[in-house]
């Protein structure tokens, strides 16, 4: 887990890949409803590769990457020496545990205490990679959980498009594509809201930012 701001090494990685994602997919960031203000946030988006948080993370300012760290699973980050070296020394990456049966520490607490340590952080509220047709899976709770626990923190919508087509399921190497991330109005948990409601209204936060192209706006 991180916690106090990159290290010189993640700094670095960070730039280079960066550099290396805007050479890839041309990424552009379209603040369509969200300006940069140097907020702490929570960056909620659609997922559908690996790659993802290094598009979103890319888009950001170094000062704002540098305090960034993105939710992954801790299954597949710990399943090698390879991918704990990559998340634990390269990435600004928070593990948390999936699996309720074999987990050793909550969630939830877990990505609280890098709020609590000053991240703001890149969360996808999926809950896993969606390989489906549909556009989005149903969100799980955890979004709902930060929002309430921390209510100071903004949540601000992420659509990212075209990702899922430069780094394909089982790809080893990207694919050149132009990718764009759109980041929307943020939202808010509503005194009294309860979390379905919550869910979804954050869910409809992302189908709007989808592009027309695709047949969703």
């Amino acid at each position: 887990m991180t916690g106090g701001g990159a290290s010189l090494l993640q700094k670095v990685s960070g730039a280079a890949l960066a550099g290396l994602s805007r050479a890839v997919t041309g990424v552009r960031p379209i603040w369509a409803g969200a300006a940069p203000n140097g907020r702490q946030r929570i960056y909620f988006a659609n997922h559908a590769s690996h790659g993802d948080f290094i598009l979103i993370s890319t888009c950001l300012h170094p000062a704002e990457r540098s305090r960034t760290a993105a939710v992954a699973g801790a299954d597949y980050w710990n399943a090698d020496s390879v991918r704990r070296f990559i998340s634990g020394k390269l990435l600004r990456t928070v593990l948390v545990e999936r699996n309720w049966v074999e987990r050793t520490a909550d969630p939830l607490q877990v990505m609280l205490s890098a709020l609590d340590a000053g991240e703001s952080l890149i969360f996808f509220p999926e809950g896993t990679r969606n390989m489906t047709e549909e556009l989005l899976l149903r969100f799980r709770s955890g979004l709902y959980n930060l929002a309430a626990a921390r209510p100071d923190v903004e949540l601000v919508p992420c659509w990212i498009e075209n990702m899922s087509r430069v780094l394909p399921k089982g790809a080893v190497l990207p694919v050149p594509l132009l990718c764009r991330v759109i980041f929307g109005a943020p939202i808010a948990l509503e005194a009294g809201e309860e979390r379905k409601a919550f869910l979804d209204k954050a869910r409809q936060a992302l189908l709007t930012l989808a592009p027309k192209k695709d047949g969703h706006r």
